[in-house]
């Protein structure tokens, strides 16, 4: 699952907040504060990867069921063990309410560590994806000490590509999936990389 969305939906998901917030909140911003995810997590989870319309521009734009979301969460706790990181719950800090997800991840078992996200449909078009975004890459690079990231994104998500243009990330050449279909890959290397 590749990049967020955030054009505006007349569809409206209630927030959902998680049964229990007894996870490390790992950084703030002015709005939102991202946290590691935990196992009362799956409803929320379930909230935007279990919806049709905030998954059509991701990936391969399947659903999530709550069975799978429960092994994401599970996948990310022991990737919290192994790297220290992994995908992250976005909470609306006025609220409390579990709007999206970000996290930097190694689909696959890739080596290149990679950002994803996704957020509600009532979230998007309010610009939490780049401030979640810009946040994620500043924590990664001053605690896990990631200079170099990539991005991956469904070519008919523009609004995902935008987040990541104005994240600072550089498209490089698309890259052909196992089926035929193409990612556009993005590339984000700090001044320290380089």
């Amino acid at each position: 699952m590749g990049g967020a969305v955030s054009s505006v939906s007349t569809r409206r998901a209630p927030p959902v907040q998680p049964e229990s917030n007894m996870t490390e909140t790992m950084y703030t911003t002015a709005r939102l504060a991202v946290r590691h995810l935990g196992e009362g997590d799956v409803d929320a989870m379930h909230a935007v990867y279990g919806d049709e319309t905030t998954m059509a521009p991701i990936g391969d734009g399947e659903v999530l069921g709550r069975t799978a979301c429960a092994e994401w969460i599970q996948i990310s706790l022991r990737n919290y063990e192994k790297y220290g990181y992994g995908m992250s719950a976005v909470v609306l800090r006025e609220t409390g309410d579990v709007i999206g997800f970000c996290g930097i991840v190694h689909p696959g078992g890739q080596t290149e560590p990679e950002i994803k996200y996704a957020f509600q449909a009532s979230a998007w078009g309010r610009g939490f994806g780049t401030e979640t975004v810009e946040g994620m890459l500043e924590h990664g690079e001053r605690a896990h000490g990631i200079t170099r990231m990539i991005g991956t994104v469904h070519p008919d998500n523009r609004a995902s590509q935008h987040v990541l243009r104005k994240a600072g990330f550089m498209e490089l050449a698309p890259r052909t999936e196992e089926d035929g279909s193409l990612t556009l890959l993005f590339e984000r290397q700090t001044k320290k990389a380089e």
